[in-house]
């Protein structure tokens, strides 16, 4: 369903909701001019990554997978496999790491076993080679990547386009999962605070290069131009082409009273990402894919703004129905 839909029927729901606040008064043509930019991380649902688990889970699927299609293995080394990652974490734990290094080569010369005797098996069928492709180079790259290497690795087989993201967070050195961005007004809407805009962004780029695409596509799906743009400092250096309209936390030249006031609620964002994450299943992403990053991105600030919504109009309700009975009740004493 998400497939059909595509990214940009559900960004058209994330319009329409600030389309009905803004009809409904809950936010103002202002509240769109002057914004919050920030980014997240997006974790996927994944365990955390260790060599000697995505050894043992590549075994195990080669395994599964070749008992499926009828290809029988010299030898599957599944108790073997088992025996030996779970000795990798007991000896990492005692500091006994050569011990740990040593059962972890084990598991790694089984995987290149498994991984040859497939591809003698299945040398010359054309329909069982594209159908072991996949899972035979990831296989492949868990085996060969190093915890030292640079670049992409694999920290999960199903879901091979998970990126390691470091915020510098003390409690969480490392996330995995991709990089969001979050675009919510300065001030302050009578509804709330309202997501303007989200969108995922894989490849774990650097802040401060977002921030261009992200305002030119704010600005085609409002229609109104952004004036103010409000960023934390981790957007220092960036590429955005007028300069003049971007304000980092801590900046001193050309802060006037009106935007000192805007710079100190730029921290507004933050509780909004916590909702999110929290209320409305970005914390952790169960979609398949990029596709799936994406659309849970904008599902997630969607139902955040309709929650808005309803809390909004319960409180027209609620007025309507209390100045009803104020009237109700002084017709009765007239």
């Amino acid at each position: 369903w998400r497939k059909r839909l595509g990214e940009e029927q559900l960004a058209a729901l994330l319009q329409e909701s600030l389309s009905v606040a803004h009809r409904a008064g809950a936010l103002q043509t202002k509240d769109l001019q002057r914004v919050v930019v920030d980014t997240t991380v997006q974790e996927k649902a994944i365990a955390h990554p260790t060599d000697a688990r995505l050894t043992h889970r590549a075994i195990q699927k080669l395994v599964d997978l070749a008992k499926r299609e009828g290809v029988a293995l010299r030898q599957s080394y599944l108790r073997l496999a088992k025996r030996a990652a779970i000795m990798v974490g007991r000896y990492t734990h005692a500091h006994q790491f050569k011990r740990a290094h040593r059962a972890l080569k084990f598991l790694r010369t089984r995987l290149g076993r498994i991984i040859r005797d497939i591809r003698r098996k299945i040398e010359g069928n054309a329909a069982l080679e594209d159908r072991f492709a996949p899972l035979l180079d990831l296989a492949v790259r868990v085996m060969q990547q190093d915890h030292r290497q640079r670049g992409q690795k694999v920290y999960a087989l199903h879901a091979p386009e998970v990126e390691c993201i470091g915020k510098g967070k003390a409690r969480k050195p490392y996330e995995f999962g991709c990089k969001v961005s979050v675009i919510t007004p300065v001030t302050a809407p009578k509804g709330g605070q309202f997501v303007l805009h989200a969108k995922a962004l894989h490849g774990n780029p650097f802040d401060g290069h977002t921030l261009g695409p992200i305002i030119a596509d704010l600005q085609t799906q409002t229609g109104v131009e952004v004036e103010r743009i409000h960023v934390d400092k981790g957007y220092r250096g960036h590429s955005y082409p007028n300069r003049f309209k971007v304000w980092i936390s801590g900046q001193v030249r050309r802060v006037t009273k009106a935007i000192r006031r805007e710079m100190k609620r730029r921290a507004a964002v933050e509780p909004v990402i916590g909702h999110l994450k929290a209320d409305h299943r970005m914390g952790r992403n169960y979609l398949k894919g990029r596709d799936g990053d994406r659309a849970n991105a904008v599902l997630a600030a969607a139902g955040f703004n309709f929650h808005l919504l309803l809390r909004w109009f319960e409180r027209l309700l609620r007025a309507l129905f209390a100045a009803l009975c104020r009237v109700i009740g002084s017709m009765q004493y007239a």
